[in-house]
């Protein structure tokens, strides 16, 4: 008889694999997808057309009709390089009521859950569908989910996805989107002495961070309109995370590399701050250019994620809200699956356990009334679903 895992045992299990971005998640994909075909569940994969190294996984359980519950997670993980860890970040520890682990609140213990639900929907049986889905590259974009979603298509279309990142188990209903770029600014070196005549890519590109600046202090003093009210804080904000650049003090530089981006709020578009953004880029180009006419401005659009716009009727989080007893709303900063779902036609909200206030940090954990709190909102959905 095929052997039944807990869900503290499945996170064990998947917590083993060190799914970091950068690394493949094939042996973990292999591992999920042999548990399942063990219970009688068929599980498709979406392998990554540029990197094979790299898949996502799909399944359906229950009538193969529309109309079911999706189960969305991601499989990847930030790394542990230069973090302060009191155990193996790779293998689950036990600790005064946590369970220690990288992934464990992102968000391996919600994989784990969902996983369980699904072999349980499988063995009790169910009248309305129950669908899994967990990919790639969340960690570094968001980038796994359309290629997904795309991949699902031929299953019978869930209704409603529950996608399970951190959240203490409360309905998030909105979140902010977002688009970044790699900027790399190629200047013109002379001898700092003679500035005048060279293109220093450095000072150039400050003029580009500083207009972040101002651009910031003019949203923040505005006062929010819309959706964006929502939000703390409640306006689209520009970022300048990393810089690098520059040869010896008095060479000026002639290159300057750093990445720029926008965090931005539903109701507004990705493309208006393109084209903000690109205009300002065309204005500090001319003026290199006008010194000398052989600098540029490269950019590289590197992430881009729709906001997450909250719905006055969502059958996805009114659906939460019976499983949690939840009558709050909640609204994020950060982005999620959730919008690429919503995007796809599908009611979205987010909710899992744990919290994200520990993610992607050493000694990264989900509190075990957490966890255990999971498996009785997963129990709560079998039933519905029954």
């Amino acid at each position: 008889m095929t052997q039944t895992l807990s869900p503290r045992e499945i996170l064990d299990r998947l917590v083993a694999f060190p799914t970091v971005s950068r690394d493949t998640n094939l042996p973990l994909i292999d591992w999920v997808q042999g548990y399942l075909a063990a219970h009688g569940i068929e599980a498709g994969r979406h392998v990554k057309p540029d990197e094979p190294g790299k898949a996502a996984l799909y399944a359906h359980v229950g009538p193969p009709e529309p109309g079911g519950v999706l189960l969305s997670g991601h499989t990847d993980v930030v790394p542990v390089d230069g973090q302060s860890w009191t155990a193996d970040p790779f293998t689950v520890t036990e600790r005064d009521g946590r369970l220690y682990g990288r992934g464990t609140a992102d968000m391996k213990g919600f994989d784990a859950l969902a996983i369980w639900a699904a072999v349980e929907a499988q063995k009790r049986g169910i009248t309305r569908p129950l669908q899994l889905a967990l990919s790639y590259d969340e960690e570094i974009g968001c980038a796994g989910a359309p290629p997904l979603i795309e991949a699902m298509q031929h299953l019978p279309r869930a209704s409603d996805a529950i996608i399970g990142e951190p959240t203490m188990l409360k309905p998030v209903a909105g979140h902010k989107g977002g688009v970044t770029w790699w900027v790399h600014v190629h200047g013109f070196e002379v001898h700092s002495s003679m500035l005048h005549t060279g293109v220093n890519a450095i000072m150039y590109a400050a003029k580009l961070i500083d207009w972040a600046n101002g651009l910031n202090a003019s949203l923040m003093a505005a006062e929010p309109q819309g959706l964006a009210a929502l939000f703390d804080p409640p306006y689209t904000n520009a970022h300048v995370g990393q810089v690098r650049g520059g040869t010896a003090h008095n060479i000026t530089a002639k290159d300057c590399e750093f990445g720029f981006g926008f965090r931005v709020v539903p109701g507004e578009d990705l493309d208006t701050w393109r084209r903000l953004f690109a205009g300002r880029v065309a204005e500090v180009q001319a003026e290199m250019q006008a010194v000398r006419p052989e600098t540029w401005i490269e950019v590289e659009e590197r992430f881009a994620l729709p906001p997450l716009a909250p719905r006055r009727d969502n059958p996805a989080e009114e659906l939460v809200r019976r499983l949690t007893g939840e009558n709050g709303q909640s609204f994020v900063s950060y982005g999620t699956e959730a919008s690429h779902f919503q995007a796809a036609g599908y009611n979205a909200v987010v909710c899992g356990p744990g919290s994200i206030g520990v993610a992607h940090q050493g000694d990264e954990y989900i509190s075990t009334a957490q966890f255990a709190e999971g498996r009785t909102f997963m129990e709560r959905l079998l039933q519905s679903l029954a």
